[in-house]
C-alpha cells in the first residue's frame, strides 16, 4: 500500500507542476505503453555491484587513497531512513571515510541516542548537536564541517542513500586525474529504499545548464582545501545553500570530473523536494539569488526570471551597445518563404541594427526574382548572386564574405520568428568571452520540436536532441526550455562572431550540404569556446523545403561520403561520446530515454 500511495502523491504533483498532458506521457511510459520503454527500476537493480565486483574492490589498492568526510547536517530525522543512509556509507567497497553527523533540531529530539550505538561499533562515525538552539540547513552543514578531517567534502541528506561504489568510483577517477570537483548521476528511491525512478543522467559540467537549474546536486564532492578556499555554505541562500555553494565551488574549482554513473539516491516521500518540488517554496527564490549572484561574480550582467517549472530559471544576458548584426540568408526560389521570413524580421523583430544577405542561387521562377527587385530600395537587405552549384558552406561563406557585421546570423529561408526578441536573446549569450557560437529553438510548423540542440553520436553521427517531440507531453529535464552547452547546434540558425568565424575560416565547403554545421561547431569548440543553445530565442523552420531530399544516387553518394569524412575527422568524440550527452542514454532515438 506504501508504494500505491506515493505513486499516487507522485502523479498529483506530477499535474499540480507539469500539467496533465506531460503527466499521461509519463504514465505511458510507466505503464510500458512506449517502444523504447526501459523498466528503470529493473536496469538500475541490474547495473548494480555483483558480489564479485563488490569483493573484487575492496581489495584493490590506490596510489593515491584521499579520506572523504560525509557531511550529514540531521534535524528530527526518520531514524529508519537514518540507519539505512548509514548502512549505505558502511557498505562503501573503499573504506576510507568518516561520517560527519550534525543534529540541528530540538533537544528533546536529539539523535545521539540512536547514533551512539553505531559510534560505538565504528569510529568513522561523528557527531555534534547544536547548543545553540535549532539550525538552518546551512548551519547545520556547516557544523558537521568542523569534524571534517578528510581530503574531500561529501555532502549527503539524512535520507538519502548511496550506492556501495560511490567512493570507489571517486577514488578510481582522482587516480586517473586528480581534480578539485566530482560530480556523478543521481536517481530518486521511494520510501522502502528499493524502487528507484527518476534517473538524471547528467552531462559533463555545463555552465549555462547550470546556470538555469542545479542539475549537478547530488553527489557532489569537493577537495577540503577548495571549500576552505571558496567558504562553508551561505545562510542567506537556505534552500538553495547547495546551488550557491556548487556555483562558488566551480569558479574556483582546478578540474572538475563528471562521473557518469548512478550513485546516490534521492529519497523521496511525502514531505522531501524529491518528491514535491513545491515543498519548500522559499528555495526556488533562493535558487535564483544564488544564480544572479554567481553572475554578479563572474562580471556578467543579466535577467534571471522563473523558468518552465520550479526550480528552472531562464537567463538572459543583457546586450552591450547595439552593434550590427548580419544576418546571411541562402535561397533558391520558394519566394513565399523567404518573404515570409524576411518580413517577419522587418515587421516583429525587436532588435533593429541588422542588415540582411540573400544570397541567390540559381533560382528559376520569375515571382523569385520579381521579389528581389521589389528588396532594391529596402537599406537593410542586399541580393547577391552565386552562379554555383549548391554548397551549403560555400554560399554562406561568399555571404559572409559581403556582410559589415560584428556579428553573423546564419539563417534558413525556411524559417520565421516566434519570438520578438530572438536576435537581442542570442546576442546576449554571444557577446560573452566565453561563446563562440549560440542556436535557437527551432520548432516544426505542427509545434513539434525541430531542434533543440545536437548530439554527437545520434545516429551514427548527429542527430538533434528531442526532434519531432511536444514539450506539452514531457521532456526529459525539461532540456528544451533551458539554455544549455552542447557540441552543436544547426545553422538554420547560427549566432557567431566575425572574429571567431574568422578565425576558423568559416564552413569547410567540403561538407557540401550535410554536416557542415556539426563540423563548423567542433571546430569552434576546438578553439575552448562554448556552443550554447538560447531557448528563449524561438522559430519555426519548415525544414529542407527548397534543397529537398536525398532522393538520388548522386545525392546519396554525396552523402555518404561527408558521413565518412566526419567520421574520419572527429574520430575521438565519436569513440568517447558527446561531452554533452551521457554514455548511459540511446545513440538510436532522440528522447533522451536510457540505453538497454
Amino acid at each position: 500500500m506504501g508504494r500505491i500511495y506515493i505513486n499516487a502523491i507522485r502523479v498529483i504533483n506530477n499535474i499540480k507542476t507539469f500539467g496533465w498532458r506531460n503527466t499521461c506521457a509519463k504514465l505511458k511510459k510507466y505503464l510500458h505503453l512506449g517502444s523504447n520503454y526501459v523498466d528503470y527500476n529493473k536496469w538500475m537493480h541490474s547495473h548494480r555491484l555483483t558480489d564479485s565486483e563488490r569483493q573484487e574492490q575492496c581489495g584493490r589498492h590506490f596510489e593515491y587513497h584521499p579520506k572523504f568526510s560525509i557531511l550529514v547536517p540531521l534535524y528530527e530525522s526518520n531514524c529508519d531512513f537514518l540507519r539505512a543512509l548509514i548502512e549505505s556509507v558502511q557498505a562503501q567497497t573503499y573504506g576510507n571515510w568518516e561520517l560527519c553527523f550534525s543534529d540541528g533540531g530540538r533537544k528533546e529530539k536529539c539523535l545521539y541516542d540512536f547514533l551512539q550505538v553505531y559510534m560505538q561499533k565504528d569510529q568513522r562515525i561523528h557527531y555534534i548537536a547544536s547548543q545553540d538552539g535549532t539550525l538552518g540547513i546551512a548551519e547545520n552543514t556547516n557544523q558537521a564541517y568542523t569534524l571534517a578531517m578528510g581530503d574531500y567534502i561529501v555532502f549527503g541528506d539524512h535520507d538519502d542513500l548511496f550506492e556501495p561504489d560511490a567512493l570507489y568510483a571517486c577514488v578510481e577517477s582522482l587516480n586517473a586525474k586528480r581534480v578539485q570537483v566530482i560530480y556523478t548521476d543521481e536517481d530518486k528511491v521511494d520510501e522502502t529504499g528499493d524502487y528507484f525512478f527518476a534517473p538524471n543522467f547528467k552531462p559533463d559540467f555545463n555552465i549555462d545548464l547550470l546556470r538555469c537549474n542545479n542539475y549537478i546536486c547530488h553527489m557532489f564532492v569537493a577537495e577540503k582545501n577548495l571549500v576552505d578556499q571558496v567558504g562553508l555554505l551561505n545562510p542567506a541562500f537556505d534552500g538553495a545553500q547547495d546551488y550557491d555553494f556548487i556555483f562558488r565551488c566551480t569558479e574556483q574549482a582546478d578540474g572538475i570530473c563528471h562521473i557518469p554513473k548512478i550513485l546516490y539516491h534521492w529519497r523521496a516521500h511525502a514531505a522531501s523536494t524529491a518528491e514535491d518540488p513545491t515543498a519548500k517554496r522559499y528555495a526556488f527564490e533562493a535558487g535564483k539569488r544564488a544564480i544572479e549572484a554567481h553572475l554578479a561574480r563572474q562580471g556578467l550582467a543579466a535577467e534571471v526570471v522563473d523558468g518552465a517549472a520550479p526550480g528552472y530559471y531562464q537567463v538572459s544576458y543583457l546586450v552591450r551597445g547595439e552593434p550590427l548584426v548580419s544576418i546571411v540568408i541562402p535561397n533558391k526560389d520558394h519566394v513565399d518563404d523567404l518573404k515570409k521570413c524576411i518580413d517577419a524580421i522587418e515587421q516583429r523583430s525587436t532588435y533593429r541594427n541588422y542588415e540582411i544577405i540573400i544570397v541567390e542561387n540559381n533560382s528559376v521562377q520569375q515571382e523569385t526574382f520579381a521579389y528581389y527587385e521589389s528588396l532594391v530600395e529596402n537599406p537593410h537587405i542586399q541580393v547577391l548572386y552565386w552562379q554555383e552549384e549548391f554548397n551549403y558552406s560555400k554560399i554562406n561563406n561568399f555571404g559572409v564574405a559581403h556582410t559589415k557585421g560584428k556579428y553573423i546570423l546564419l539563417l534558413n529561408n525556411d524559417t520565421e520568428l516566434i519570438s520578438p526578441d530572438f536576435i537581442t536573446q542570442m546576442l546576449g549569450y554571444c557577446q560573452r568571452k566565453d561563446v563562440g557560437i549560440v542556436g535557437a529553438r527551432l520548432y516544426f510548423e505542427d509545434g513539434t520540436i525541430q531542434h533543440a540542440g545536437v548530439i554527437v553520436g545520434i545516429g551514427g553521427i548527429a542527430g538533434h536532441a528531442f526532434s519531432a517531440m511536444d514539450e506539452q507531453a514531457g521532456i526529459y529535464q525539461l532540456r528544451t526550455s533551458v539554455a544549455c552547452d552542447y557540441s552543436a547546434v544547426t545553422a538554420a540558425c547560427l549566432m557567431i562572431s566575425r572574429e571567431t568565424f574568422d578565425a576558423v575560416g568559416g564552413l569547410d565547403p567540403e561538407f557540401q550540404v550535410a554536416f557542415n554545421d556539426v563540423d563548423f561547431c567542433l571546430k569552434v569548440r576546438k578553439l575552448g569556446k562554448l556552443v550554447v543553445y538560447v531557448p528563449q530565442a524561438k522559430l519555426y523552420h519548415y525544414e529542407s523545403k527548397s534543397r529537398g531530399k536525398e532522393d538520388t544516387v548522386k545525392k546519396q553518394k554525396r552523402f555518404h561520403s561527408e558521413m565518412q569524412l566526419f567520421q574520419s575527422r572527429w574520430v575521438d568524440i565519436l569513440a568517447t561520446g558527446d561531452p554533452y550527452y551521457n554514455m548511459n542514454l540511446v545513440l538510436d532515438a532522440f528522447d533522451f530515454s536510457v540505453r538497454k
